[in-house]
């Protein structure tokens, strides 16, 4: 791994610095402010390969695989990339890696059951992997999920603004700062918008990470505010990111008081839920949001979450799962959850939410 340490008067020149020496896949392990007022940007990245060994491992994986490489954004598919390369180059499998298990329904109910997964998703996963006839439990499970879900993550460079919708406590303003500090490292001009004046705190906590990624900041109090807002940043190339105040989408009251917010042409809806939660109302609330615009969702708490019922139920009921989390910190990465990477992560009960991620 290859460390360097970046110093500038802004935030902002520190992330230009950062991606025009090191590339889109910098991680930024930490930032402080300098003795001299400035900021000190400390930034990490794996070695990386030449283009002409991308093209032949790729070339490589796709030939032994038949698999088709995924259509993302530039800077998830750099990502894609380089997780592959990495697991290409290593010879020796993970130490807590378990032996392939052979298909069997009731285990995989079984199993199912004890993420505390919905009784019809269990049973409609389980029959769909029996009808694969492959007799790896992972990879049938897996096939089971790729006809349920689908995965796309978001293209920040193009997306012009992104309302982040969800109940409370699922993590919208962390999500906010998290997409933030992404578009941030890929160049792109940010404004991060308040639509959530009342909450306690709300705006100060946003204003905060605005200020720590060096990006623009606006309140917005109404749906006319914010449709105003939100055209601007069009106009001046800005990805708009709009945090909202949390509210049950089931609930009729609180979907007419948001139905304003949500029928702005200039938006893109964005769910956002818990993987710590019940699985039958995790289903109800992505359904509900999907209801309301919401074509991607990106699922929190993984960290958290020991079960995987409430994320299997999202990302099944979800029309695009953007993206999955493991932390509450704006450093965390946004990762991109595969029908693979699911099926290993509840096979593999015993082992912890590491193996949940784009490299799966």
């Amino acid at each position: 791994m290859k460390l360097r340490t970046f110093t500038a008067k802004t935030m902002r020149e520190a992330l230009a610095c950062v991606r025009a020496e090191m590339g889109a896949e910098a991680v930024i392990i930490s930032s402080r402010r300098a003795k001299d007022g400035g900021v000190m940007v400390r930034a990490a990245i794996d070695e990386a390969a030449t283009d002409a060994e991308l093209e032949s491992a790729l070339a490589a994986f796709a030939e032994e695989s038949g698999a088709e490489l995924p259509a993302a954004a530039p800077d998830f598919a750099q990502q894609f990339h380089r997780g592959l390369i990495r697991r290409l180059r290593a010879p020796e499998p993970r130490p807590d890696a378990q032996p392939a298990r052979s298909f069997n329904r009731a285990e995989l109910l079984t199993i199912l059951r004890g993420h505390r997964a919905a009784d019809a998703l269990a049973h409609a996963l389980a029959e769909g992997a029996e009808k694969t006839n492959l007799s790896d439990m992972t990879l049938a499970l897996a096939s089971a999920l790729d006809k349920r879900m689908t995965t796309a993550p978001i293209a920040l460079m193009k997306t012009a603004a992104l309302l982040l919708t969800g109940p409370h406590g699922a993590g919208k303003t962390a999500v906010a700062a998290k997409l933030a500090g992404h578009a941030r490292l890929a160049g792109r001009a940010v404004k991060l918008i308040a639509a959530d004046s009342k909450g306690a705190g709300a705006v100060e906590r946003l204003q905060t990470f605005a200020a720590h990624l060096d990006t623009a900041f606006a309140v917005a109090e109404t749906a006319e505010a914010l449709n105003t807002i939100s055209a601007d940043c069009a106009r001046d190339g800005q990805l708009a990111i709009v945090d909202t105040a949390g509210f049950d989408p089931r609930h009729a009251k609180s979907r007419n008081a948001f139905a304003a917010l949500a029928r702005i042409d200039t938006v893109e809806a964005l769910g956002v839920v818990s993987a710590v939660g019940d699985a039958e109302e995790t289903d109800e609330i992505v359904c509900a949001l999907t209801s309301l615009g919401a074509k991607k969702l990106i699922v929190t708490g993984l960290d958290l979450a020991r079960r995987l019922g409430a994320l299997t139920a999202a990302a099944a009921a979800a029309p695009e799962l953007a993206h999955v989390t493991r932390s509450p910190f704006v450093a965390g990465a946004l990762e991109t959850l595969t029908p693979l990477s699911l099926a290993r992560a509840l096979i593999e009960r015993g082992t912890n939410n590491a193996d949940i991620g784009s490299a799966q």
